[in-house]
C-alpha cells in the first residue's frame, strides 16, 4: 500500500526489451536503503525490485505485458524522472490517500496554465460506461492518483478533470515533465471502487 506521497524523482538509466516484459533499471539517492523483493511505485505503479548494483547506485525492476498495456511505463525513456514512492509503513501517517499501487489507466494531458506561483493541469481519460459505474471515475474535490502523485480533483466532468500543482510538487516530481500530449498514469480511488461496487449488490 501506497499513499501517494512522491519520495523521489529517480533517473531512468536502462530499458532493456525481455520478450514482453520490460527491465527497468533506475537511481535514486535511497538506492542503498532497498533491497530484494521489495514493492515500489514508480509512476504509482507497484513493481518489485529484482537486482540492486550498490556501486552504481542503481536497481531494476520488471514491468510485465499487462503493466505495459495499462500505464506509460513502456514510453519513458533513459533519462527521463520517474516518480518513487516506498511502500507505506504501517505506523505511519496517511498524508495523502490510499493509493493501491494498481494502476487503472492512461490519460493525455490537453492543458497545462500557469496560476499565481501554482500550475493547473487538465487530463483527458477514455470513459468506459461499465467501468464508470464501478467507479473508474473522478469527483469533485475527491483524490486520484496521477503518475502515483495523490491529488484533489478538481473541474471533475464526464471524461476529464484537473489538478492544481504547488510549487514544491511541480519541482520534485516529474510534473516538471508533464506538458500538453503526455501520458499519464491514474489510479482511482478504492473507496470509490468499493462503494460503487456495493451498490451494484442493492
Amino acid at each position: 500500500m501506497f499513499s501517494g506521497i512522491v519520495e523521489e524523482a529517480g533517473i531512468v538509466r536502462r530499458l532493456v526489451e525481455d520478450e514482453g516484459n520490460l527491465h527497468l533499471t533506475l537511481t535514486c539517492s535511497f538506492v542503498n536503503e532497498l533491497k530484494i523483493d521489495q514493492s515500489l511505485a514508480h509512476n504509482g505503479v507497484c513493481l518489485t525490485v529484482v537486482n540492486i548494483d550498490r556501486e552504481k547506485a542503481e536497481y531494476t525492476v520488471t514491468a510485465i505485458q499487462e503493466t505495459l498495456d495499462r500505464s506509460n511505463l513502456g514510453k519513458v525513456k533513459v533519462g527521463e524522472k520517474v516518480n518513487l514512492e516506498r511502500s507505506m509503513m504501517v505506523n505511519g501517517r496517511l498524508d495523502g490517500h490510499i493509493v493501491q499501487g494498481h494502476v487503472d489507466q492512461t490519460a493525455l494531458c490537453t492543458s497545462v496554465t500557469e496560476t499565481d506561483g501554482s500550475w493547473r493541469f487538465t487530463f483527458q481519460y477514455t470513459i468506459d460506461p461499465a467501468m464508470a459505474a464501478k467507479g473508474y471515475v473522478t469527483v469533485e474535490k475527491g483524490s486520484v492518483c496521477v503518475n502515483g502523485v495523490s491529488l484533489t480533483v478538481c473541474d471533475s466532468e464526464k471524461d476529464h478533470f484537473s489538478v492544481a500543482i504547488i510549487p514544491y510538487t511541480f519541482e520534485h516530481t516529474n510534473f516538471c515533465e508533464i506538458k500538453v500530449g503526455t501520458i499519464v498514469n491514474l489510479e482511482f480511488d478504492i473507496i470509490g471502487k468499493y462503494l460503487s461496487r456495493m451498490m451494484q449488490f442493492k
